[in-house]
């Protein structure tokens, strides 16, 4: 139960780029690329959260609105903090097709992007207490498996067990995303 304790300790550091992290001024890349860093770096100062080649590369492929001047607003940040998270799981065209019907109602003003970025955090906090709550039990169940057998290194095997449950819920989970992003563009085309 310790080890369980310990690796939900380490993950309440996991952070979001909160609205109130946001500067009220438009930023430049640089700037853009220091707030992912201050906010959500892992500590390692050679891995970048966000590169200019990332952000170029989203900026072409449609995946941001467009910049002016050099110069990214609030609705961009948003938009590199949702794409940041979802890269994690999704792929860089899924990711495209899931923004693209968002990016356009952004465009029309018939969106307001900072509303829905509030729901998105407030759901990733309520995320967060489930996966606890979710953890524990599958630490519970792999624990009580193992201790039903003979096993020499208990400690081991329940690891291992958890990592691959872990591993499948996670990929359970990347599934239903992956079925569900499939089903807006096929929407979008009918």
């Amino acid at each position: 139960m310790a080890d369980v304790e310990r690796l939900l300790e380490s993950l309440k550091g996991t952070k979001q780029i909160e609205l109130e992290d946001i500067p009220g001024i438009d930023l430049y890349m640089d700037q853009v690329m220091q707030l992912f860093d201050n906010k959500l770096s892992s500590g390692d100062p050679s891995e970048r959260v966000l590169t200019k080649t990332m952000i170029n590369n989203y900026a072409k492929s449609g995946l941001l609105l467009p910049i002016k001047n050099k110069k990214y607003t609030k609705e961009h940040i948003i938009l590199l903090s949702l794409i940041n998270q979802l890269k994690g799981s999704l792929k860089i065209n899924e990711i495209k097709q899931l923004l693209e019907e968002l990016n356009q109602k952004i465009v029309n003003e018939e969106f307001d992007l900072p509303d829905f970025y509030r729901y998105y955090l407030e759901l990733m906090n309520v995320n967060a207490e489930h996966f606890s709550r979710t953890l524990q039990t599958h630490f519970h169940e792999a624990t009580e498996l193992v201790s039903t057998k003979d096993q020499t290194d208990t400690s081991y095997v329940d690891k291992v067990l958890l990592i691959s449950s872990l591993a499948q819920m996670s990929n359970l989970y990347r599934h239903a995303a992956e079925t569900l992003v499939r089903d807006i563009a096929s929407e979008e085309k009918e």
